[in-house]
């Protein structure tokens, strides 16, 4: 007997679109199905773009797994496309990972946001 397929969510933004903010919480991940989202972070009063995603890529995850807010904003650099995915399925997906894994990116998680906490400091 067949699975049950499950249908993605997908939203598109144009160039310059604000995706979510530094500090929001996050409920949601997202993968670049077409398009490039940077991600940005105000430093020292300036915008500065900490890198960016492109097709295929994900990001916002960090914000499902520990449930902690936004470390940096998330904007399109030009129209994109994203499949959105919901703390719902990530936590289903993540069930099913071995325990081992999943203490690691819970330690990946929380080591990245101590060091980027060092660096404000």
């Amino acid at each position: 007997m067949a699975g049950k397929v499950q249908v993605l969510e997908r939203k598109s933004y144009p160039a310059g679109t604000l995706i979510f903010k530094d500090g929001d919480e996050g409920h949601l991940a997202y993968v670049v199905q077409q398009g490039m989202v940077e991600i940005i972070k105000i430093i020292d009063g300036r915008e500065t773009v900490l890198g960016t995603v492109v097709e295929g890529g994900i990001f916002g995850e960090m914000a499902l797994i520990d449930d902690e807010p936004r470390m940096a904003s998330a904007r399109a650099a030009k129209g994109t496309t994203l499949i959105i995915i919901t703390r719902t399925m990530f936590q289903q997906k993540l069930e099913k990972t071995d325990p081992f894994i999943r203490g690691l990116l819970t330690i990946f998680t929380k080591n990245i946001r101590s060091l980027a906490k060092a660096k404000r400091s």
